[in-house]
């Protein structure tokens, strides 16, 4: 659980990075998103593994978009990929 919530206030901190019209929509996805997933058993590492790979790979998507520098996720592949 520990692990999530730090991922999502990574995931809202690179939100702040960007373009201003489009942070609440992605604020917004980002929760819900997490929201969505609360039910997975954390018991199965490869399901947790997989959610938090997938994480970080969308977030360097969403940066990519709007040319975000990708090295703004460094600490959310070191949350998520660890």
């Amino acid at each position: 659980m520990e692990k999530a919530l730090r991922a999502y206030g990574a995931v809202l901190r690179l939100v702040r990075r960007l373009p201003k019209d489009t942070r609440p929509y992605y604020a917004k996805y980002a929760r819900e998103n997490f929201a969505n997933y609360r039910e997975v058993d954390a018991a199965d590492p490869n399901a947790l593994n997989d959610l938090f790979y997938r994480t970080y790979t969308h977030s360097l998507w969403v940066l990519n978009k709007y040319s975000v520098d990708q090295a703004a996720a460094d600490k959310l592949k070191e949350i998520c990929c660890s």
